[in-house]
């Protein structure tokens, strides 16, 4: 029996024909469809996800630019403000423990963010005839990467993205093959089709054509990152944006607001740092993607991304006047042009937070990392005392359906 042919197109026609097809009616096509018709194929219906604003979360913003050509993050200014983000969700208690967080902090004093680094980066790999070639072509690429960043620069191809720039190349030899890290920068987009692009460009014409041996195959993606997955390389190189978020909380505010103690505190990372190592969790956090997840939904962010960008080292010590807390996140991948955030939604939530269009990337990842370590730390409050009750209190009373 013939299989049927499915309608892929993006025409009302197209689109209705499927909504028949699968016997499709109410909530899930009752909406005008026409401004999500460029975000994906196949479009059938949408699906629609609470959205809570929790805030304000005070914090000293700094303001980024690229240097060139090195493309090295630097700060150019500070200044502190009061946000509300909007978290797109159904996962209950999220929302108010963020808000928690977030109150005892502004009450501390706020949030201090930072933006470390910028590198968006594409895993390739040449297999040579033997680990011999491997060697010699690893010694070109790495002595070539003048030459090759000219060449691309001056590439006459409309392929080419002029947006994504190559900025190092690092490469890794394993038997036969020379797996080779492109590492770009992409301006306010995540940059992932601007620099698959252009690094198959780079590959191909470049690499394949003039290197001094000949590679028996180029592979455009082969894994030595982790695009869209955890790995050691991004927590340590980093992958997208590199963000650091800290505050100092005095013991009372722990006490009156977060309910815990510092020493609890404590005892809970102590006790959570050692079962990370011993699970071999590829982060030290607690529960990191929830907060990265509501906001990427919320904003028109990559889904696939939050595998990455929820990578976080988080640390507590005490210090003289309290608790000093602080986490990064190596791998944020975060974009305020293009993809999703064109969609009209998207666009009305980062326009709340002041980060919508171009040159305002750097602000979104650090209120990204803000947000995210409020809900570390109320999170990790209700786990740290006696027994976890207050956890365990928060998904009893707020856990939906029993």
């Amino acid at each position: 029996m013939a299989t049927r042919r499915w309608l892929r197109k993006n025409d009302p026609g197209s689109i209705r024909a499927r909504q028949e097809a699968l016997g499709l009616d109410g909530e899930v096509t009752a909406h005008d469809l026409a401004p999500f018709a460029g975000a994906q194929e196949s479009l059938t219906g949408v699906v629609v996800t609470p959205v809570s604003v929790v805030g304000p979360l005070r914090i000293s913003l700094g303001e980024y630019e690229l240097t060139e050509p090195d493309g090295r993050v630097e700060e150019r200014g500070r200044a502190a403000e009061d946000v509300y983000v909007p978290l797109a969700h159904t996962e209950g208690g999220l929302s108010d423990s963020v808000y928690r967080g977030a109150r005892a902090v502004a009450e501390s004093g706020g949030f201090r963010t930072f933006v470390l680094a910028d590198r968006i980066t594409r895993a390739s790999c040449f297999v040579c005839r033997d680990a011999e070639e491997a060697v010699r072509l690893a010694r070109w690429i790495e002595a070539e990467l003048d030459a090759a960043r000219k060449w691309l620069e001056e590439l006459d191809d409309p392929s080419r993205s002029r947006f994504a720039k190559l900025r190092e190349a690092k490469t890794h030899v394993v038997g036969p093959m020379c797996h080779v890290l492109w590492r770009w920068t992409a301006g306010d987009a995540v940059g992932a089709n601007m620099m698959t692009r252009n690094s198959y460009l780079l590959n191909m014409g470049f690499v394949m054509e003039r290197a001094p041996v000949r590679p028996e195959r180029a592979i455009l993606e082969a894994n030595m990152g982790g695009d869209k997955k955890p790995s050691f390389e991004y927590f340590q190189a980093g992958h997208g944006k590199t963000v650091l978020a800290e505050a100092t909380l005095p013991e009372a505010t722990v006490r009156r607001l977060l309910r815990t103690t510092i020493d609890d505190l404590l005892e809970l990372s102590w006790a959570g740092t050692h079962g990370a190592v011993a699970s071999g969790m590829q982060s030290v956090g607690f529960t990191p993607a929830s907060a990265i997840a509501a906001l990427f939904a919320a904003t028109g962010q990559d889904l696939g991304m939050v595998g990455t960008s929820s990578m976080a080292h988080g640390t507590g010590r005490r210090v003289e006047g309290g608790l000093h807390v602080a986490l990064r996140l190596p791998g944020l991948e975060v974009a305020t042009v293009g993809g999703g955030t064109a969609l009209p939604y998207a666009r009305s939530w980062l326009e709340l937070i002041g980060c919508a269009g171009p040159g305002k990337v750097y602000r979104f990842a650090q209120i990204v990392a803000a947000t995210t370590l409020a809900l570390e730390l109320s999170a990790s409050a209700a786990m740290a005392t006696a027994g976890s009750e207050n956890f365990y209190r928060a998904h009893h009373e707020r856990g939906g359906l029993r």
